[in-house]
């Protein structure tokens, strides 16, 4: 028995830690992580992180990064991770994605430089390998059944055994998705910031949908891997009405089931275990980490909602966040233009994305106040950053598109 955590020790927790309110703001970082789908160039096979035959793409990490001073490292989860010299870390994901998860930057370009020395001259390697690193939101051609679990370790085997009594969304989500994921600071405003990340979620995910094929078939989704994360448990996804965003938060965690406590198949939520003093500081901490909502407090605000994307388009999620939230007149600007977060509309995003005239309007509206706070930036983001933006946005936003719709005009036209 551990003594029970009280409620306002959390919420001061939430604040402090999650929130980052009460922290005197500094220069804001920028940070990212990009995931990487390694396929067979033959075959179109989901490639394994390690095989007694044939394609694996361990060996292929250990030999690049031989080449390039990484250092290998164990990890919790029963295979290796990797430690790059730029602070950067290349991990696995459960169904064998590879994650690059860059440290924080000052500036958009170093970020981006980061990212890119890393993704594309491992993409080249991995290509005379046989292995195409596919930046996608939904591994295209493969049933989950082809894709077994390949982390041994304790997190991800409870969470596999809670995910697979909800259904096969779960394990997809776990073994087949890809996302880039936009770390930004919350600012002098972090409640503010807060509201208008979780009130951007929907346009997040329709902008950067690139995820229309599953199983080779068009699925009726620009971002298939948006429909997987809306048939998991609303009990650890989605965004928040942010009327109260500390105290709903609280509220979220609390009553999500708590995977990593207990040995069983029954999954009780976080408040019981505490209520039965069996849950500590620590394990509050490690539940906090299992919890996935579109926008995740974590002393900086991760937005989780974006497909992954091709490397010459990195600039474009950097700029659409961090454009705003970081320059104050457009943030508060974002914030009268969307009003409150509105949660059911992240099923139309991934299903419609800009195919919607609605979401698009916006969508077109929000691009142009990112560019505009970018370019009103230049400690974070330098002319080229911004016109990489003004490129993207250009070619899918402005056009009611996104790179999914690429996707679907190659699979649809005639050979």
């Amino acid at each position: 028995m551990t003594p029970v955590l009280a409620r306002a020790d959390l919420l001061h927790d939430l604040r402090t830690h999650a929130f980052a309110l009460g922290r005197a703001p500094g220069p804001p970082r920028i940070g990212a992580e990009v995931e990487l789908i390694p396929v067979c160039s033959d075959t179109g096979a989901q490639v394994p992180i390690a095989a007694p035959e044939g394609a694996s793409t361990l060996p292929l990490l250990r030999r690049f990064g031989a080449r390039h001073g990484w250092a290998e490292e164990a990890s919790e989860h029963g295979v290796p991770r990797f430690a790059l010299p730029d602070g950067g870390i290349v991990s696995y994901e459960p169904g064998g994605q590879i994650e690059l998860s860059a440290a924080p930057f000052f500036s958009a370009g170093a970020l981006l430089h980061s990212l890119r020395a890393t993704v594309v001259p491992l993409a080249q390697a991995a290509r005379e390998a046989g292995i195409e690193l596919l930046s996608v939101g939904v591994e295209p051609r493969n049933g989950i059944e082809s894709v077994p679990m390949q982390l041994p370790g304790r997190r991800y085997l409870r969470q596999t055994r809670f995910m697979e009594a909800i259904g096969t969304g779960g394990t997809r989500m776990m073994r087949q998705t890809a996302a880039m994921q936009v770390s930004v600071d919350f600012g002098a405003e972090p409640l503010a910031a807060w509201r208008v990340l979780n009130a951007m979620a929907p346009w997040v995910t329709a902008i950067f949908a690139n995820s229309p094929v599953y199983r080779g078939e068009p699925t009726g989704h620009r971002s298939y891997r948006a429909r997987i994360w809306r048939q998991l448990d609303g009990g650890r996804t989605g965004s928040f009405p942010c009327d109260d965003p500390v105290g709903e938060y609280l509220e979220f965690a609390l009553a999500a089931p708590a995977l990593l406590l207990g040995d069983g198949d029954r999954f009780r939520p976080f408040a019981e275990w505490n209520a039965h003093g069996c849950a500590g500081p620590a394990d509050w901490r490690a539940h906090l980490s299992t919890l996935f909502p579109e926008v995740r407090p974590r002393g900086f605000a991760e937005v989780r909602s974006a497909d992954a994307v091709a490397p010459e388009w990195y600039a474009a999620p950097l700029v659409l966040l961090a454009g705003i939230v970081h320059h104050p007149p457009n943030l508060r600007a974002a914030a009268e233009l969307l009003g409150a977060p509105d949660p059911p509309l992240l099923h139309a995003a991934g299903r419609d994305g800009l195919g919607d005239p609605r979401i698009a309007a916006v969508a077109r509206d929000l691009a142009d106040l990112a560019l505009a706070g970018a370019a009103a930036l230049p400690a974070l983001f330098a002319p080229e950053e911004v016109e990489e933006a003004d490129a993207f946005f250009a070619r899918y936003t402005r056009l009611s598109r996104s790179p999914a719709d690429d996707v679907l005009e190659r699979i649809t036209q005639p050979c």
